[in-house]
């Protein structure tokens, strides 16, 4: 079976800004991101592949047998926008979303151009409520929060 490609690594959160985000406002917007998705996770930032931020982790295991592990939350500032991944899709989240702000959204993930363009807070209850939910789906998380 496949290794899962996007493993947590040792290298520094802050040594990637530094070097692969070029766009200053980016680089800040990324630090907001990391102080508020530590603050409602607990979780210090870590790296996971080359460019995608979590924080916690969980391990998986699909029908299909395939199993690996992956962050409970998480963004990647993707050159377009920023990829944030803490949407699981229950009821709580889906009444928020209306209230987020200016994102596009695909299979799960939330596109943000800027912080500036969504709630904060209502980020903060959506990441609250991805995690709850993550947290009751796998029992087995190599991280309890």
């Amino acid at each position: 079976m496949a290794k899962n490609k996007t493993q947590e690594t040792d290298k520094s959160v802050y040594q990637f800004l530094d070097e692969f985000i070029n766009d200053e406002a980016k680089r800040e917007d990324s630090k907001i991101l990391i102080n508020l998705m530590s603050e409602v996770s607990g979780y210090d930032a870590k790296m996971w592949g080359p460019s995608i931020v979590g924080f916690g982790s969980y391990h998986y295991v699909y029908e299909s047998g395939r199993e690996g592990d992956a962050p409970i939350i998480a963004f990647s500032p993707r050159k377009a926008a920023f990829s944030l991944y803490v949407f699981r899709g229950n009821k709580e989240e889906s009444t928020l979303l209306p209230r987020l702000g200016k994102f596009k959204m695909e299979k799960g993930c939330i596109y943000v151009k800027k912080v500036a363009d969504i709630d904060l807070n209502i980020l903060s209850e959506i990441l609250k409520d991805t995690i709850k939910l993550t947290l009751e789906q796998y029992t087995y998380l190599t991280d309890i929060i």
